[in-house]
Order: structure tokens, then C-alpha cells, then sequence
């Protein structure tokens, strides 16, 4: 076991699997001899070169038109968007393209791409660097949505999106990247598509989140167990499809639910988990279903103050699992 960062389970997992397929092509905005603007492609231009480190346009749309072109002939890409919410100019091509070419030729096709993307916000981003983007594309049939947490998972589910024959958005949590160090196996492992993983054991109460907020949720549990409330934490990882029988289990165990995401509260991750317990564990619930997110305006705001009143925390989550845990 080493101790890693996400960022440097990230790059070391890229590093593996480009020397061990050459089939695997990486291409981005600033990816190459500068490392990408996190630095997590470093050092790869100067091992692998020009044909597989592969400086981009600044271009969303082209990016992800050319790793389709690549994909469908014999090639893996890796396809960087430098900050998900610039990952709109290319929301046809993902969403009309790479997750239908399977099913449009019956099969004669597939899409094997990984599409990078950091999301989130409380880095002072401000509203063009903050956006989390996964309710869109969640939504999408053909299409993987993975999100992890922790460098063990960011390096399992990232190696194991690279050995999937079909397109994968892979979200990166940017506050996370160095933030966030865990220990991660020296040997190859991979972490399974569409299984949630329960962080915490609990009793009174689920609390379900993904990415930072998994986070600022285990916190939340840790101040709240010592006002004698037991949560059980469930991580998400992989956003679509989501992992019905965890999320089931729990609730059935615990018989209240409470859903924590960063982006906008309408339209979230929560909507669709709430409307999957309400319609297949209903019978299990002891309280209404609770969701806590960001709140309803346009962006993660520039203004630290600001920000931070749109930023879910241990504390906001912590008031949230004591309510319900009262009801």
C-alpha cells in the first residue's frame, strides 16, 4: 500500500495503463508538455510523445468528435474537458454520438472513451469553474457517470473505465484532488462499475453522497454519533447506473434517508434515489425521504462569503441528519 492523493492515483493510473495498451491515446487542452492544468497527465508527453499525448484545440466539441473518431476505430481515448463546465459544446456529441453507437448499429459498434472532467465547487472558482454537470448526463442511457471519492476508488474505477467498451464520464471532484490522500494497493486491482460502497455502519439513519460532499457527510456522522445518532453512509461512485440494492438495503435497515449532493437541489441525484426508494422501499420508511444540495441559483458564486452560503458542510449536514433524526 502506498499513500496517495486523488490527483496522483489519477496520473498513476493514466501512467499504467498507457504502458501496458498502446491502443490508449490521451487528449486535452494543455495535456501534453505542461501536464494538464492540474498536472495530472505530467510527465506523460515526455514518455509516450506527440502521437499519444495529444495537445488539443480549444475546442470542447473537437475533443470529444475526435475521441468518437478514435474510438470507433480501434483506439482508446481519454479525452480531457480542462473543467466540466465547459463540457456543453460537446454535450451533442456525447449524449447524440457516443452513448447511442452501440445501440443505433445493434451492436456492430462500440465507444470505448473515457471523458475526464473536474467538477465541483469551494475552490473560489467562481461561476465558470465551479459547475457540477452530472444530472445531465446521469439521465442518459449508453452512458456511465463515475465519481469517486477516494484515491483507492479514483484509481480502481478509472482503471476499470479504461478496460470498458463502452463511453465513460469520469467526474473528479477538483477540491479533492490533493485535499483527500488514502492508501492505494501497489498491485493492479479494479473497482466495479455500479456498486455503491457503504463508507460507515449505522442504525438510526442513511445518509447517501458522492464526491466531496461524501466527505463533508462523514463528518457530519462523526459529530452527530457523539449526540448518540448512528448514521450509515452509503458512497455512491458510480452515479449512473446507481447501485439500487445498497441504496435498498439501507433503507431497510435504517428506515430514513437523506440525500446530500453539491449541485442544485431540482433535478439532482437526490430526485431520482428519492424516487427510487419512494417506489421500491416505501413500505421501509419511517420518515419522508429528506434531500439537502446546493441551492437553486446559477452558479457556485466568486465571493467567498457567497460561496460558502451556497457550499453544503459537515455543519449544514449535520442539522439536516438531526432533524430527521427527531422526526
Amino acid at each position: 500500500m502506498t499513500v496517495k492523493s486523488i490527483i496522483e492515483a489519477i496520473h498513476d493510473t493514466i501512467l499504467e495503463e498507457m504502458r501496458r495498451d498502446p491502443t490508449i491515446i490521451i487528449t486535452g487542452e494543455d495535456i501534453g508538455k505542461r501536464g494538464g492544468v492540474f498536472r495530472a497527465t505530467q510527465g506523460l508527453y515526455d514518455e509516450f510523445g506527440p502521437m499519444r499525448v495529444i495537445d488539443s484545440p480549444l475546442s470542447e466539441l473537437s475533443i470529444i468528435g475526435t475521441g468518437i473518431g478514435m474510438a470507433i476505430n480501434g483506439l482508446h481515448p481519454i479525452c480531457e474537458i480542462q473543467f466540466a463546465d465547459f463540457i456543453f459544446p460537446a454535450f451533442n456529441q456525447i449524449v447524440n454520438e457516443a452513448a447511442r453507437i452501440r445501440y443505433r448499429s445493434n451492436g456492430a459498434y462500440t465507444c470505448p472513451m473515457v471523458i475526464r472532467a473536474p467538477y465541483g465547487g469551494g475552490i473560489g472558482g467562481g461561476l465558470y469553474h465551479s459547475q457540477s454537470v452530472e444530472a445531465y448526463f446521469a439521465h442518459v442511457p449508453g452512458l456511465y457517470v463515475l465519481a469517486p471519492s477516494t484515491p483507492y476508488d479514483a484509481k480502481g474505477l478509472l482503471r476499470t473505465a479504461l478496460r470498458t467498451p463502452d463511453p465513460v464520464l469520469f467526474l473528479e471532484h477538483k477540491k479533492t484532488y490533493r485535499l483527500v490522500k488514502g492508501e492505494v494497493p501497489d498491485e493492479d486491482y479494479l473497482v466495479p462499475i455500479g456498486k455503491a460502497n457503504v463508507v460507515r455502519a449505522g442504525d438510526d439513519l442513511t445518509v447517501i453522497s458522492y464526491g466531496l460532499m461524501l466527505h463533508e457527510t462523514l463528518k457530519a456522522a462523526e459529530i452527530v454519533g457523539r449526540e448518540g445518532i448512528s448514521v450509515e453512509v452509503i458512497d455512491l461512485r458510480t452515479l449512473h447506473p446507481l447501485d439500487k440494492e445498497t441504496i435498498l438495503a439501507s433503507v431497510a435497515k435504517t428506515s430514513k434517508v437523506l440525500t446530500v449532493h453539491e449541485d442544485n437541489l431540482t433535478g439532482g441525484l437526490g430526485a431520482e434515489i428519492s424516487a427510487i426508494i419512494a417506489s421500491e422501499g416505501f413500505e421501509d420508511l419511517d420518515a419522508p425521504i429528506r434531500r439537502y444540495a446546493g441551492p437553486d441559483i446559477p452558479g457556485v458564486p466568486f465571493s467567498p462569503p457567497m460561496q460558502d452560503f451556497f457550499m453544503p458542510n459537515a455543519a449544514k449536514i449535520a442539522n439536516q441528519i438531526r432533524d430527521l433524526a427527531a422526526y
